[in-house]
């Protein structure tokens, strides 16, 4: 029977959408979690790349390692089932596969763990920063200062989100696609610059999350953390706070804007030029010198209390 062009047309459209999405998620996987994503996502930096490195190698290590064992069941299950005349045997154990189950384990570990090791000493390795943030974390706002420009900040939850959350009102995703997720003042950093923070707090305990940047780190009163990032690609990121740290932990948003190198030295310096008095502002008058041989007129002195009464006696 020769199929309908109908049914032929609908794979080939569903092919097309399935690829246009598959297409859409993953350039998004690289940068903002998407919704029914369910792998770890790599990320806009080195530092997200060898988390997700790190986790690629565990994962399919533990593929390999399921697939042997369910395979190892299904065969027996099937091979040796009673109906087939299977006598269970009656050892009660075998000293060479004990051995095994435990040697090969471990050499799996240790091989797992190598380079584990040495990306996360890479990831904990802030030396030779181009730059320095210090981020301080309140209830329940940010504040960014970046160390040695003069350009300090704060950052909280921007006005709209905040006054939807207030109004009782359903936010609609096309209207408000980042609801709860936008600031007032972003932090913009530089692409390509390897740029260290400072991580603490004023109060209680919070933490400093952005999952494209591939890392989080809490800050704790009285306690500096550090972290370091290198954002290999200009765009905008967002994040939120990931310790529960009062009423308005679910408010408190993280947005970083990445830009190119020019873009952000102009940047910075529009906000020096911000933050610094205006060059023209009057000076305070200077006294005018007594012209040579003139008078000079003494000045009354204020009396103090009692010194009327004593100049009278």
């Amino acid at each position: 029977m020769k199929p309908s062009s109908r049914w032929v047309a609908v794979p080939r459209w569903g092919s097309g959408a399935i690829a246009l999405l598959a297409t859409a998620a993953a350039q998004a996987q690289s940068a903002d979690p998407v919704r029914w994503q369910l792998n770890m996502g790599k990320g806009v930096t080195q530092t997200a790349r060898l988390a997700w490195e790190a986790h690629m190698v565990a994962l399919w290590v533990c593929v390999v390692i399921g697939f042997l064992v369910f395979a190892a069941m299904a065969y027996a299950i099937f091979a040796f089932r009673k109906s087939k005349g299977a006598v269970a045997a009656t050892f009660s154990h075998n000293t060479t596969a004990e051995i095994l189950w435990t040697v090969i384990p471990v050499i799996i570990l240790v091989v797992m763990a190598i380079p584990a090791t040495s990306k996360l000493i890479a990831m904990y390795d802030t030396r030779n920063a181009e730059m320095t943030v210090k981020v301080t974390g309140y209830q329940w706002m940010w504040e960014y200062d970046y160390l040695g420009q003069d350009v300090r900040f704060f950052s909280r939850l921007d006005r709209e989100s905040d006054r939807l959350r207030q109004s009782g009102q359903r936010p609609d995703p096309v209207t408000h696609p980042h609801y709860l997720l936008e600031v007032d003042n972003r932090l913009v950093l530089p692409v390509d610059t390897k740029v260290r923070f400072v991580i603490t707090s004023d109060d209680v305990i919070h933490s400093w999350w952005v999952p494209a940047l591939g890392w989080k780190q809490d800050a704790i009163p009285g306690i500096i953390n550090e972290g370091w990032t290198l954002i290999e690609k200009p765009g905008i990121y967002r994040g939120q706070c990931a310790e529960l740290c009062g009423k308005d932990h679910g408010f408190m948003p993280i947005v970083v804007e990445a830009l190119p190198k020019a873009e952000f030295a102009a940047w910075l310096a529009q906000r020096k030029a911000e933050a610094s008095p205006p060059a023209d502002a009057p000076a305070a008058a200077e006294p005018v010198p007594a012209e040579a041989g003139a008078p000079v007129q003494a000045q009354p002195v204020a009396q103090q209390p009692g010194q009327a009464a004593n100049a009278q006696v």
